[in-house]
């Protein structure tokens, strides 16, 4: 099974674009970030002609993600990460597919920090921690998926130095990640490749694809249940060079039964 996340950065201006990807290399189950759509214009016949079912939690204009599946339809168990009624941002998702559970998650940016901004990311990272930690109590395969706007370390920066003070890589939050870490979740594209700068994203300016200045801020967690299953990672460079394409980049997972 093939498992991916893609922030698209606004799923039907980049429609073409996450078309065209899915039909070259055909994920089972991908997790989607940023799709900046009310839950009305999400694309669903577009993606069912494509082959996939989706459920998604959208929100006019930023935020919202979505999970699609092929050959299987996604089983929603929630939307909306608990632990704050008052939340109106559109950033979990989770669903069943074929005995898996997948929580979709698009974590705050929280520039500029200090702010409230970031007060609110770390709140919403605190509360993904203790409701992780339930997900771990359940001892079902679980992945939690998508755009954590999170560097963990400087293996994962261009150029660590510039980024000391940007939300995404301030002390707290690489403490919030390894953090989450330590409940027992797999990071599985460090896990596979411990010693590689392997980035995800690169801002739009400069060439930063083009020199590969980019951070590595997608992330898939693993279950202990599920962690043995991973065999490979990689992030999808393609579709980064395509013309009016996200700047993220597609990464992707294969998982399997281990073998004896």
């Amino acid at each position: 099974m093939k498992l991916a996340t893609y922030n698209v950065n606004g799923v039907n201006g980049r429609l073409p674009v996450l078309l065209q990807w899915l039909e070259e290399d055909a994920p089972d189950i991908v997790c989607l970030q940023e799709l900046k759509s009310p839950d009305e214009r999400f694309p669903r016949r577009e993606l069912q002609r494509a082959g996939y079912q989706a459920v998604w939690h959208g929100q006019k204009s930023w935020n919202g993600v979505a999970i699609l599946a092929r050959g299987a339809a996604p089983i929603v168990t929630r939307r909306g990460l608990p632990g704050d009624p008052d939340d109106t941002h559109s950033r979990y998702i989770e669903a069943v597919i074929d005995g898996f559970l997948i929580g979709c998650l698009y974590l705050p940016n929280g520039n500029p920090a200090p702010s409230p901004k970031f007060d609110y990311k770390l709140h919403w990272f605190e509360r993904l921690q203790s409701y992780a930690a339930e997900l771990l109590s359940l001892d079902v395969p679980v992945a939690l998926v998508g755009d954590f706007n999170a560097i963990p370390a400087d293996l994962d920066v261009y150029a660590p130095e510039r980024w000391r003070d940007d939300a995404l890589f301030r002390p707290e939050v690489r403490n919030a990640y390894a953090n989450l870490l330590a409940q027992g979740w797999t990071d599985a594209v460090r896990n596979l490749h411990p010693h590689e700068r392997v980035y995800t994203f690169w801002k739009y300016c400069r060439n930063a694809f083009e020199r590969d200045a980019g951070l590595r801020i997608d992330h898939f967690l693993l279950s202990p249940t599920l962690a043995p299953w991973l065999k490979t990672a990689t992030v999808r460079l393609g579709p980064r060079g395509w013309d009016h394409t996200s700047d993220h980049a597609p990464v992707m997972i294969e998982i399997g039964p281990p073998s004896d």
